[in-house]
């Protein structure tokens, strides 16, 4: 099998460090060697192999950005490369990753106690423990401020009720971060899923993110101790979508992947495909139309996220820069796998070909971390200073 290079239209890797190159290298190299081979039977068995945790701890993956605590401490643009890199294996798997990452560890790094961190911190960083993040419920999606669940003091500790649906490794973690509206307001509570009154049903029958597991996650009079409470977490939404942030940056960046596979298999395709007096497709001009598309778009979403993760290592990306990301690249993202898909013809629709798992993943990631509608909303609030997704008040 030809050895992946990337697609690297206008030199990008003359932009990057050696730390950033070996990074993404080491990555692309597991993936073609761990995933891409099992990935399409993954997809159709509804399965995530669980060892590939340890793997991934192992290629330092987890914890990439945690300072201390056994994380690895790396720049923006090398965990943005990673998640380039295991998207283009598969949108489940990148998903586990930026979820440990950005939804779990990074609200513990930043909101915990040091007894927090010092608990949860090494065994997530290493693969021993999986961790899961429970904010949006089945009627509160795209407005997670209407959240039912509530934490009531109860004694030495709170007492939780509630569900929380779509939530990525939900049935297999060891702790869920689950944002839960108290007296005072919307706080985060680390629950053990041993808890009592804690389950993680697995929602079947997916035609989308099959190598992923996708759970509810029910609290019924769950009750956590006092120390549960993640005590940075000021009242209201503000650090729970402060870690969305977070995890929407790592998509911006996985979609990035999904483009490079997606393209290079259609390029492969027209090349050696022969139609119409033995002319192979790539001859035609509505193919190279297509291609030179499918590539622009790819370079344009390779140029966004490598500025703004330049701009987060300096500490100054904003959240409406990672929801331009996100938008932007998940929606060409799914337009590319839809192009290739479509140029493969009926060939695009079998499990010969990875287009059509890609594509079928992008529909899911299109609307999660902020659906894409919000994300125009998102960037014209900024815009226009007026925030179109609530309410007028009288």
């Amino acid at each position: 099998m030809k050895k992946f290079q990337g697609t690297d239209f206008v030199h990008l890797d003359g932009l990057l460090t050696e730390e950033e190159v070996m990074v993404r290298d080491s990555l692309r190299a597991w993936v073609e060697d761990r995933v891409i081979p099992v990935v399409d039977r993954l997809y159709q068995e509804d399965e995530f192999p669980l060892e590939w945790r340890t793997e991934l701890a192992e290629l330092g993956v987890l914890g990439a950005g945690i300072q201390g605590y056994g994380g690895g401490g790396l720049s923006n643009v090398c965990r943005g490369l990673m998640y380039q890199e295991l998207e283009r294996g598969d949108s489940g798997l990148r998903s586990f990753a930026s979820v440990m990452n950005g939804l779990v560890m990074y609200p513990i790094e930043r909101y915990g106690t040091r007894e927090q961190k010092e608990r949860w911190l090494p065994a997530l960083v290493r693969g021993e423990k999986v961790g899961c993040y429970g904010l949006t419920e089945p009627d509160y999606g795209s407005n997670p401020g209407g959240l039912l669940t509530r934490a009531e003091r109860v004694g030495d500790g709170w007492l939780l009720n509630g569900t929380k649906r779509w939530i990525t490794n939900g049935s297999i973690s060891d702790v869920a971060v689950v944002w839960a509206r108290t007296a005072e307001g919307i706080r985060g509570f680390l629950v053990e899923t041993d808890t009592e009154g804690f389950s993680a049903p697995r929602i079947e029958q997916k035609w989308s993110l099959r190598a992923s597991v996708t759970s509810e996650l029910i609290l019924e009079d769950c009750l956590v101790p006092e120390d549960a409470l993640l005590p940075g977490t000021e009242v209201g939404l503000g650090a729970a979508l402060s870690c969305l942030n977070q995890a929407r940056y790592g998509i911006a960046w996985g979609a990035v992947g999904v483009m490079m596979a997606c393209y290079e298999e259609a390029l492969e395709y027209v090349l050696t495909r022969r139609q119409f007096d033995d002319r192979p497709l790539a001859s035609h001009q509505l193919v190279q139309k297509r291609l030179s598309h499918m590539l622009t778009e790819l370079t344009k979403a390779q140029l966004l996220v490598l500025r703004i993760g330049r701009l987060k290592d300096e500490g100054r990306a904003t959240h409406a820069h990672i929801s331009m990301a996100k938008r932007n690249n998940c929606y060409h993202a799914l337009d590319i796998a839809r192009t290739a898909r479509d140029m493969l013809g009926a060939s695009g629709i079998t499990h010969e070909y990875q287009c059509g798992r890609h594509m079928l993943n992008m529909e899911s990631v299109i609307t999660y971390e902020g659906a894409h509608d919000v994300h125009h909303l998102i960037l014209g609030h900024e815009i226009t200073g007026i925030p179109a997704y609530r309410p007028p008040r009288e």
